[in-house]
C-alpha cells in the first residue's frame, strides 16, 4: 500500500499532466463548478473534459466505494487530493446536491439496488438532483409537511407542493419528503422518495428574490408517479433519513461560508481605503478599524471551529449535530460582513443601476439583501439553536425537569 507521500507524488504528477490548463487558477468557492445533469446548464468543453477525467478515476466522489463510482480513497488520501487541487486552484470537477446530500444519505440508508442505480450516475454527472423539503406551511416546522404519496399499484402517486426548491428548474430529479401516513405523531408518517422531474404531473415555477436573482423555485405535483423501489429506507421512516441528510447539508453550508470568510478582512480594508481615500497607513476611522478587526477575529475563530468539525468527521465519518454551529455562525458572519460593507460604502453602496456607480458598488446592496435569507434557508437559526441545545448541550426541553 502506497504511503501518503507516495500518493501525493502520484496525484500531483497526474494533475500536472492531465488538468485542463484553462481551468487552473479558476477556483472561487466549493460550489462554483459544473453541476452536471441532462440539461448540461453551464457546461463548457473544458468543464466536460475535466469531469470526464476525474470521474474515470472516481475522484468526483473520492471517498465513496469504487463499486458505486467513487474513488475508494481514505479520508487522509482525500485530504491530500484536495490540497493538490487547491495548489493548482482547480475548481471541483462536479458539484451539486447529489454529491453532498443525496449520495452520502443513500450510502447510509439506501438499498443495494438503489445505490447501484443512482450513485454511479451522480458520480458521472449524468443526473442533477434538487431537494424537496420545505412547503408553504412547513418550513421551520418541517414535520407539518402535507405533500402526500399514496400507494398505487406498482408505484406511488404524489400530490402537493414544495417551495424554496433550489435549482429545480435546472434539475432532472428530486429527493422529496412526502406524507404516507396521517395517523399518529407527524414525524412517524413521513417517507423519503425519489422522483423524476421530467414527467407529466410535475411543474416548476421560479421564485424571484428582492436581490434581483434567485435559485429558488416552487414545485407542484399533480398525480406524479414514482416506482415503489424509489422509496428510501422504510415506509413512514423517512424522518430519520431526512435528519441525516440535513446534517450533511449543514456541514457543507459551513464549508461554503468558510470559503468566503478567508478573504473578508482584505476586501473590507480595500473597500474602506477606496471610500476614505486612505491609500496607505492605518484607516483614519478608529471605529471602523475596530469593526473590521472584530470581524477578522470572528472569521478566524469560525475557521478553527470548522477545522475541529472536519477532524471529528475524519474519525467518525459522519457530521453530527455540531454541524449546526457552522450553519449559525457562518450565517451571522456572512450577514455581519455584508452589513459592514454597506456601512463602509455609505451612499456609494445604495446604487441599484445607472451611471455613477461602479460594478463592485452595484453588487453591495444585492449581496447584502441576499445575505438576509441565510438565517432562513438550510434550516432557520432558531431550529439550529434548538438542535444545539438538545443534541449538543443536552439541555432539557421547555417545561421538562430542571
Amino acid at each position: 500500500m502506497a504511503t501518503l507521500e507516495e500518493f501525493r507524488a502520484e496525484t500531483r504528477a497526474w494533475l500536472e499532466a492531465s488538468a485542463p490548463a484553462e481551468l487552473r487558477g479558476s477556483f472561487s468557492h466549493p460550489f462554483a463548478g459544473y453541476w452536471g445533469g441532462r440539461k448540461q446548464h453551464g457546461a463548457t468543453p473544458e468543464s466536460l473534459r475535466w469531469l470526464a477525467l476525474m470521474a474515470e478515476r472516481g475522484w468526483t466522489a473520492p471517498t465513496w466505494p469504487t463499486r458505486y463510482g467513487g474513488g475508494g480513497l481514505s479520508r487522509a488520501e482525500d485530504g491530500v487530493l484536495q490540497q493538490e487541487l487547491r495548489r493548482l486552484r482547480l475548481p471541483p470537477p462536479l458539484v451539486g446536491f447529489g454529491l453532498i446530500m443525496l449520495g452520502p444519505t443513500l450510502l447510509e440508508f439506501g438499498s443495494e439496488p438503489q445505490k447501484l442505480a443512482h450513485l454511479p450516475a451522480i458520480c458521472r454527472g449524468e443526473v442533477r438532483w434538487c431537494q424537496g423539503y420545505s412547503e408553504p406551511n412547513a418550513g421551520s416546522d418541517l414535520a407539518a409537511l402535507a405533500c402526500k404519496a399514496v400507494r398505487d399499484g406498482d408505484g406511488w402517486l404524489v400530490n402537493g407542493q414544495k417551495v424554496w426548491t433550489s435549482y429545480a428548474d435546472l434539475s432532472d430529479c428530486i429527493f422529496c419528503l412526502v406524507r404516507t401516513n396521517s395517523e399518529g405523531p407527524r414525524q412517524s408518517g413521513i417517507s423519503f422518495l425519489l422522483l423524476d422531474l421530467e414527467q407529466p404531473g410535475i411543474s416548476v415555477r421560479p421564485i424571484q428574490l428582492i436581490s434581483g436573482a434567485s435559485p429558488f423555485c416552487e414545485v407542484f405535483f399533480e398525480d406524479a408517479r414514482a416506482p415503489l423501489q424509489n422509496l428510501v429506507h422504510q415506509v413512514d421512516a423517512g424522518w430519520t433519513v431526512a435528519k441525516a441528510l440535513l446534517r450533511h447539508e449543514r456541514a457543507f453550508v459551513g464549508e461554503i461560508f468558510a470559503s468566503s470568510v478567508g478573504g473578508g478582512e482584505s476586501e473590507l480594508v480595500a473597500l474602506a481605503r477606496r471610500n476614505l481615500a486612505a491609500a496607505e497607513g492605518p484607516l483614519p476611522d478608529a471605529l471602523l478599524r475596530d469593526a473590521i478587526a472584530r470581524n477578522a477575529m470572528d472569521e478566524r475563530c469560525f475557521l478553527l471551529t470548522l477545522q475541529r468539525v472536519k477532524e471529528d468527521m475524519v474519525a467518525d465519518q459522519r457530521p453530527g449535530p455540531v454541524a449546526s454551529i457552522l450553519k449559525i455562525e457562518g450565517t451571522e458572519l456572512n450577514q455581519r460582513r455584508h452589513a459592514l460593507a454597506m456601512r463602509i460604502a455609505g451612499p456609494g453602496g445604495l446604487g441599484w443601476q445607472g451611471a455613477g456607480f461602479d460594478e463592485r458598488s452595484l453588487q453591495l446592496p444585492r449581496q447584502w439583501l441576499r445575505s438576509r435569507g441565510n438565517s432562513i434557508e438550510g434550516g432557520t437559526t432558531e431550529i439550529q439553536l434548538n438542535i444545539i441545545a438538545k443534541r449538543v448541550l443536552g439541555l432539557p426541553s421547555a417545561g421538562g425537569p430542571s
